[in-house]
């Protein structure tokens, strides 16, 4: 057996290996866990003296949906159980660039093996002769 051959089969048992472990994933959950105090603004509250932390903790989830930003408030005995969705989401991330990652070279791998040029390397870039500057018209104005 060649060693492009065993390097497919290997790529493949890593592949089958990433989706077990992503048949694995619990409940997760997007977001950053922030824990606050604040000041209430009342002059003889404890909050109003120097040092103090002020009220708190209050715990919010903040991510981002279709590019703004979205906070929401967590009850305190929701926090421990949403740290644990969100390293499941770190979790489910890492798994998931990690199966592109051997899917793509798993891919490279069975070109190589079929006797079809891989993708070049970094650095063997092929060229054109001509430029790949695009030239716009100007319209006339009228």
């Amino acid at each position: 057996m060649g060693t492009i051959e065993k390097k497919v089969q290997e790529l493949e048992r890593k592949r089958v290996d990433i989706k077990a472990r992503l048949a694995e994933v619990g409940d997760l959950r997007p977001g950053s866990l922030v824990e606050r105090y604040r000041r209430c603004g009342k002059a003889g509250c404890h909050c109003a003296r120097e040092g103090a932390e002020g009220h708190g903790p209050s715990w919010s989830l903040t991510r981002e949906v279709a590019g703004k930003t979205v906070t929401r408030v967590l009850p305190a005995d929701a926090v421990a159980r949403t740290r644990e969705q969100i390293a499941e989401h770190r979790r489910f991330r890492g798994l998931t660039r990690e199966l592109v990652e051997v899917s793509e070279d798993l891919c490279d791998a069975r070109l190589a093996r079929e006797g079809e040029s891989a993708i070049p390397e970094d650095g063997e870039k092929g060229g054109s002769r001509t430029s790949s500057a695009r030239r716009s018209r100007r319209k006339p104005r009228g």
